[in-house]
């Protein structure tokens, strides 16, 4: 996640996020690396304050601005994902790992700890979990990862496309204006007390049935029919 990966990654998020046929983002990799964090080279000494500001910024931006697109984000994971490549993953909707796929924030071995990879960290696993990884600089396996919540499942290497796309087609198969509606709620109210997040989903739930499909998926459950989305 050097800082050109970095725009590049931010202009692919971004590309005809309003288009009404844009529905699910798969972000994957090629090689036996899903991501291995930042350049380290951008953050040595030769680069001044200004510089690494700039990176870890940008970052967090990227982080920030998956949970706020419209539509959920899938991470596609097949291989190692180091540090702020793990960061990644845990600030996507939805990961699908491969069996070979590791988990790590070994930030703490080199003398710069994972502090920013722990705010998803943090808010994705259970806190013991998340602070072991970030203390040790130990990798989680695709299992461990599966069992702490940091990915959602975990399939053979073989299988790990058409899982991603199976999960993919299933969320194609709903309005789009109904999941930008759910996301963000959800977003909304996790962070939120208890009363507090039923106030927000109150609202919201009532605020669904205004949409146009949500009363066409009403109409269409009553009437024992398939849906006929506008989006």
């Amino acid at each position: 996640l050097s800082l050109p990966m970095l725009q590049s990654l931010r202009r692919d998020l971004l590309h005809d996020v309003k288009s009404r046929e844009l529905r699910v983002i798969v972000i994957a990799a090629e090689g036996p690396v899903f991501s291995s964090g930042h350049d380290l080279k951008e953050l040595s000494s030769e680069d001044d304050v200004k510089h690494h500001s700039q990176v870890f910024e940008l970052c967090a931006e990227v982080m920030t601005l998956i949970q706020k697109l419209p539509v959920p984000v899938i991470a596609k994971v097949n291989g190692l994902a180091t540090a702020a490549g793990c960061q990644l993953v845990a600030s996507c909707d939805i990961a699908v790992a491969s069996e070979k796929s590791q988990f790590a924030t070994p930030g703490v071995n080199i003398g710069l700890f994972c502090s920013t990879p722990g705010v998803a960290l943090g808010r994705s696993l259970p806190r013991k979990v998340a602070l072991e990884m970030l203390f040790t600089g130990e990798p989680l396996s695709a299992h461990e990862a599966l069992m702490h919540g940091l990915v959602s499942k975990v399939v053979p290497e073989d299988k790990l496309e058409e899982e991603t796309m199976k999960i993919s087609q299933k969320i194609c198969e709903s309005s789009k204006s109904v999941l930008a509606l759910g996301k963000a709620t959800f977003y909304r109210q996790i962070t939120q007390d208890l009363d507090t997040a039923y106030k927000i989903t109150t609202k919201v739930m009532v605020d669904n049935l205004t949409l146009r499909d949500g009363q066409e998926g009403i109409e269409a459950f009553v009437q024992k029919r398939k849906p006929v989305w506008s989006h």
